[in-house]
Formats: structure tokens, C-alpha cells, sequence
């Protein structure tokens, strides 16, 4: 029964979902922003639960992965393009056509097996489906929808670049001090989410600090490991 429980919790990241999807549609983005922000913590959280109570072991024929999955592309994929082209975040002539290139990219990237590479180190192959955020940030700084435009399918043609990146709760290096600024990070964020409709631009351009720290690392790591892969051959 406890492994039930594990899924359950999983499972309730869809409800998330659905509560954000119609928060969108009546135009309350702050709510929908807080409801992708608790999937966010369900989907941080949920692991530990499972490694808990050994749900692999106690019920091998139940894929919790695949349900995770499915969440993930909802929440991290498919309502944040939503709320792009609801809240006018991207022109209104080609927005569609931008928002069906990340919904494109993130369903391939998805469907990759080698997204995880599981080596003594835990890493994304290509830029993850971290949409939620980057839509978030597009809705604090109020860019030109030209410009968002450009930064989701810059973004999205990463997708497709063979980079490795942090993998937050995972990858080992530095991971102390990746998860305590993530935390950081991640409260100044829900923060300035809560203050909406209010917004703080000097704030909001100083938490790019931290996703600058995590490209950095991410760089750095992939050019360390492709350096020690030619010298080996």
C-alpha cells in the first residue's frame, strides 16, 4: 500500500497541472504561476519519497517514470506555451508558430533515452524542458514579444545541441552548493511571483544570477568531461 502512496503524490502534479490550466484561462496568471511553482516542489520532492518506501522493488510493474513524464511535459512544456501566447508574451502574428517549435522540441527531447546520461555523474543531454521558468521570467521582465520570441527558439534549437547539463538534485559536483543557491534562488522567485501583478525588475535580474551560475557549471563540466574523453582515445 505505502508505494501507492509515492505515485499518489506523484500523480498529484496533474491536478497542479489542471488548476493552472485554468487559472490561464481566466487570466490569473500569478495563480497559474503559483500553481506550476507547487508541481515544481511536488516534482523536486517526489523522488525522495520513492527511493523511501523502495517503490521499484515493491511494484516493478508500475512505471512511475512514464507518469512523471507526463506531468513534466504538461506543466514544464505545454502550460507555460499556453500562458506565453495567453498573456501576449509572443507576437501575435507568429506566436503560435514559435510556441509549437517548443512544444515540438521539448517532445523529442522528451522522447530521447539517453536524456539522462547515468555515468558516475547525472546530467541532461540538451537544454531541459525548463519552460515553466523561462516563461516566468519572460512574464517578470515584460520583454518585447519579439524578443521572447527569439529567446524561446534560441532555447529551443538547444534542445537539440548535444550539451550536457546539471542534473540539480543529482550531478555531483559542487551539488551542495548548486541545491543551496538553488533554494535561494527558488524563494526570491516564488517571492516576486507572489508580489505580482507588482513586479521588481532589480530583483528579477539579479536571481539570473543563479540559472547564469548553472549554465556556467553546465559548460564547464561538459568541456571537462569531452577533454578527458579525447585524452583517453
Amino acid at each position: 500500500m505505502l508505494p501507492w502512496v509515492a505515485h499518489l503524490y506523484t500523480g498529484l502534479g496533474v491536478v497542479a497541472a489542471l488548476a493552472a490550466t485554468l487559472a490561464v484561462i481566466r487570466g490569473d496568471y500569478r495563480e497559474a504561476f503559483l500553481w506550476l511553482g507547487l508541481q515544481i516542489f511536488i516534482d523536486s520532492t517526489d523522488g525522495v519519497l520513492a527511493r523511501a518506501l523502495r517503490v521499484k522493488e515493491r511494484l516493478p510493474h508500475f512505471d512511475g517514470g512514464k507518469l512523471d513524464d507526463l506531468i513534466d511535459y504538461l506543466t514544464y512544456v505545454f502550460i507555460p506555451v499556453l500562458l506565453a501566447l495567453h498573456a501576449g508574451l509572443l507576437p501575435a502574428s507568429f506566436g503560435l508558430w514559435v510556441g509549437s517549435v517548443v512544444l515540438l522540441a521539448s517532445g523529442y527531447g522528451f522522447s530521447q533515452s539517453s536524456v539522462k546520461v547515468r555515468t558516475s555523474d547525472y546530467f541532461f543531454t540538451g537544454f531541459p524542458s525548463y519552460w515553466n521558468l523561462v516563461v516566468a521570467y519572460l512574464f517578470l521582465l515584460q520583454l518585447r514579444p519579439i524578443t521572447s520570441a527569439a529567446i524561446l527558439f534560441g532555447f529551443s534549437v538547444l534542445v537539440f545541441v548535444p550539451l550536457r547539463y546539471v542534473y540539480p538534485s543529482r550531478t555531483t559536483t559542487l551539488r551542495g552548493l548548486t541545491n543551496a543557491l538553488g533554494i535561494v534562488w527558488a524563494l526570491l522567485l516564488a517571492w516576486l511571483v507572489w508580489q505580482l501583478p507588482a513586479r521588481h525588475v532589480t530583483l528579477t535580474a539579479i536571481t539570473l544570477l543563479y540559472p547564469l551560475y548553472y549554465f556556467v557549471l553546465s559548460f564547464w563540466l561538459h568541456w571537462r568531461s569531452a577533454r578527458v574523453l579525447r585524452a583517453v582515445a
